[in-house]
């Protein structure tokens, strides 16, 4: 599985997010209501990656606007990062999930969604050429990093990402999702915490 066919050599974003309407690189399109491919500015020096759209994202078609996109708002604001110098995307493009009901429960993407969708991430770098990347939970930082990275381990670090999405740095943090799971009360404001330091390292490392 592979969304290579679809992927168009040297399109800017706009062409990039057009072409990604017909992708079947992979099975996750069928479900899904649409693609959610990115937002913001494609000339901006930070690149947020995702994992995957949620269930709003999927029902709108923009990345980062359900609650952990509220919550990842805050955590911008307080590390004092710009929305506006901001490009951001998700490493899989279509929403996996499970049905209960009525209702669609998140499902991690697995390793073969994550290769599949790499071409469109792999254009977007180049064409965005952002200074940094964020790389918000272990999916997005596997997807760019390699399966042997471990979050846990190497989070809120600068490193640099190897070809062909760098040489440039890049810095994994938890996803905002992560945040808003773990319990309410000082355990929440404690990642969140975590979260907002991660992203002024990054930009630090931007200014710097």
């Amino acid at each position: 599985m592979s969304a290579e066919t679809w992927v168009p050599a040297g399109a800017g974003i706009g062409e990039l997010r057009r072409a990604a309407t017909e992708c079947r690189g992979c099975e996750l399109w069928e479900p899904a209501t649409q693609v959610v491919f990115s937002a913001g500015n494609p000339r901006g020096p930070v690149m947020l990656v995702g994992e995957q759209p949620g269930d709003q994202e999927d029902r709108r078609g923009i990345p980062f606007v359900g609650p952990a996109g509220q919550l990842l708002q805050r955590a911008l604001a307080e590390a004092g990062i710009t929305v506006a110098d901001l490009y951001v995307t998700n490493a899989v493009k279509h929403f996996r999930f499970t049905e209960q009901g009525k209702r669609r429960i998140h499902a991690t993407p697995q390793a073969t969604h994550i290769r599949a969708c790499r071409p469109w991430l792999e254009a977007e770098v180049a064409e965005v050429d952002p200074r940094m990347v964020v790389a918000l939970g272990a999916t997005a930082a596997k997807a760019m990093l390699g399966p042997a990275f471990r979050i846990t381990q190497q989070r809120g670090t600068v490193l640099e990402l190897p070809p062909p999405f760098g040489p440039r740095p890049v810095l994994a943090t938890l996803h905002p999702s992560a945040v808003l799971r773990t319990q309410a009360g000082p355990e929440q404001a404690e990642a969140f915490a975590g979260l907002v330091a991660d992203l002024r390292t990054a930009a630090a490392a931007v200014a710097g």
